[in-house]
């Protein structure tokens, strides 16, 4: 890669991984970290960025002595939109309370700071916000999307 990305090189890699796994390009184990170097054209730590990115969303798993693999969930949703289903999974209406984040870390199986980046995105697209001492509501419903 000659230039910079304006994103940052391993969200655009996070991205072409993700659309493989969603498209079914990609199942099983992933090829080595350095077969991944070689194909993008960038170090080690940008293809681990991106591989924990992944692993964040739940979307991939590092299996000891295997390597990286597509996660056994069988949900290929991303982990934004499994949180923003939840909204219409749990029937919830706006103004009443969503999820902490110690129950959806448990629920979905990530780290906090996966759950964290996702309702702060949330938030900034007017889903919830935050009221001070009562935790997150729900502040607008999700538009409807296809998925296929």
């Amino acid at each position: 890669m000659s230039e910079p990305s304006p994103r940052g090189t391993y969200l655009v890699i996070s991205e072409a991984l993700r659309k493989g796994i969603e498209e079914g390009e990609i199942s099983g184990a992933l090829p080595s970290e350095v077969a991944l170097m070689r194909s993008y054209g960038v170090a080690r730590n940008t293809i681990r960025r991106a591989l924990k990115l992944l692993e964040a969303e739940g979307a991939l798993e590092s299996v000891p002595g295997i390597g990286w693999r597509v996660a056994q969930g069988g949900d290929s949703r991303s982990l934004a939109e499994r949180m923003t289903d939840v909204i219409a999974e749990d029937s919830l209406m706006v103004g009443e309370p969503y999820p902490s984040e110690a129950k959806l870390c448990e629920r979905f199986g990530v780290s906090r700071t996966a759950v964290r980046r996702v309702l702060a995105h949330m938030e900034g697209t007017g889903l919830l916000v935050t009221v001070h001492g009562k935790g997150r509501t729900v502040r607008a419903l999700p538009t409807p999307t296809v998925r296929s």
